[in-house]
């Protein structure tokens, strides 16, 4: 609960920051409809966590479930954020002269150092408690003694059950991407702008949140129509970016001179970092579903959950 209400004042501060940025300098701040999905996720994330918490002090079979899958994909999300700022930043770490505003090479490493302590504790110390607590015999005992009839998701595998969370999450998300003021979608070699760009990611939220339906169901037409999705917009994006650059597209939704300029000194743009980041990614993700096929084929239909 006290996470929910830290990311529900990112949404205040994020509008608070834009302001002063503009007050000083128009030309480096961004149009408010760019910072849309930032504060959408960081508003979803403050009530679901909040709701959670919730649950979880009342032992609810539900936020036991949800909070495991929560922590498995905070714990994954921490140590690809710490092996992406390991791979990014060694310059940081070894420049052999001064860096900007004055600050020497050993100021700079003593700023990373703690940049990784802080990413140790807080994306892969805490997250593993939280594995190790609600993951014990105890606390799922605990839950189900507290309420005895199975809930809505004990209906669905938990494997099964994160993917339709992700897959579901990621429909307002791509409904939000349509009212940014210049939405731009990377599609086959090229990148759609406008109305074009809006209706496809109409289209992509309606696929996920069907597939994430139908996966909760445990039919395999979902995890079909989820797989070859995923295979068709990773082959859409490698070709792209593989005759593109992140900094076209960044371009295409005309952000501000000095946004880009920050962008272009991204240790992730340089070379083909961003393309083989994407490409572990996605190999990582179909493997997943290939994972998960095993529920899908011997998973029997369940009878509709009581409310737990």
């Amino acid at each position: 609960m006290l996470l929910g209400c830290l990311c529900g004042l990112f949404v205040p501060l994020m509008l608070f920051g834009q302001e002063v940025n503009a007050a000083k300098n128009p030309a480096v701040g961004m149009p408010l409809s760019t910072l849309l999905p930032a504060m959408a996720m960081y508003g979803g994330l403050a009530v679901v966590l909040i709701w959670l918490g919730i649950g979880s002090i009342t032992a609810r079979r539900w936020a036991r479930a949800l909070l495991l899958i929560f922590s498995w994909s905070w714990l994954v999300m921490g140590v690809c954020m710490t092996g992406v700022m390991a791979i990014a930043l060694p310059n940081a770490l070894v420049a052999p002269q001064p860096s900007v505003h004055g600050m020497t090479p050993a100021v700079m490493a003593g700023i990373m150092v703690v940049t990784f302590i802080f990413l140790f504790i807080f994306f892969i110390a805490v997250p593993l408690v939280w594995i190790l607590f609600y993951q014990s015999r105890n606390v799922k005992a605990t839950c189900e003694a507290r309420h005895p009839a199975p809930g809505w998701t004990d209906r669905c595998p938990l494997p099964v059950l994160a993917v339709c969370i992700w897959l579901g999450f990621s429909v307002p998300t791509l409904l939000v991407m349509c009212f940014m003021a210049h939405p731009v979608m990377a599609l086959f070699g090229t990148f759609l702008t406008g109305a074009p760009a809006a209706i496809v990611y109409v289209v992509m939220a309606a696929i996920w949140g069907y597939g994430a339906w139908s996966l909760y169901r445990l039919e395999p037409l979902g995890w079909w129509i989820v797989t070859i999705a995923m295979c068709v917009m990773s082959a859409s994006s490698l070709i792209t970016f593989s005759r593109h650059n992140m900094m076209e597209m960044y371009q295409q939704m005309q952000m501000p001179a000095a946004q880009l300029n920050l962008l272009q000194h991204s240790p992730l743009l340089e070379g083909n970092r961003m393309l083989i980041l994407m490409c572990v990614s996605i190999v990582v993700f179909l493997g997943y579903l290939l994972f998960i096929r095993r529920y899908i084929r011997s998973q029997p239909q369940l009878p509709p959950a009581a409310e737990g």
